[in-house]
């Protein structure tokens, strides 16, 4: 899998095969980054990631410190090993832990992504969860099923099965 744009575009990062995970496709990270425009200086926090991608898209378009969480240890160790690629320009953060018990820490972020497993998370407990877990202004996206009942308040956009949607921490 290939970082799309920015800085570090056309790196491939490492992906694993016999991990449970579900990337993000390329049309929808592309969709997503176009809207959200410069992450320059933002600090991001990537729950339920997996491979990583979103994260370090992130870090191509300018983030500086990047939060990654999964529950999956393999999943944390490969995203660990991709992360030498950024040569330490990015401050890389990696938490083996559950999402919920993660939030409880009450660190606040510019942009927080959630890519979970459908229909396996309560999405309207994470999307409260994360938007108290974010900076004024700050945006969180979610990535999910088009069977799952989003909260209200977002900006949705539909990718066939996948349905993502944004909201805008107001000031």
């Amino acid at each position: 899998m290939k970082i799309l744009s920015g800085q570090y575009k056309g790196l491939e990062i490492k992906t694993d095969k016999n991990l449970s995970y579900r990337p993000t496709s390329s049309r929808v990270r592309k969709s997503i980054f176009d809207i959200l425009g410069s992450l320059q200086k933002l600090s991001v926090l990537d729950i339920f990631a997996g491979s990583g991608i979103l994260g370090f898209e992130a870090a191509s378009r300018g983030a500086t410190k990047i939060s990654f969480v999964d529950n999956d240890r393999k999943a944390i160790q490969l995203i660990k090993s991709n992360s030498y690629l950024l040569k330490n320009e990015v401050e890389i953060n990696l938490s083996c832990s559950k999402w919920d018990k993660f939030l409880k820490k009450k660190n606040l972020y510019d942009v927080i992504f959630a890519d979970p497993p459908y229909g396996k998370v309560d999405i309207a407990q994470l999307t409260e969860k994360c938007l108290s877990s974010l900076l004024n202004s700050g945006r969180f996206i979610l990535e999910s099923s088009r069977r799952d009942i989003i909260p209200s308040g977002g900006m949705t956009r539909n990718y066939g099965d996948t349905i993502v949607t944004i909201w805008t921490k107001s000031v």
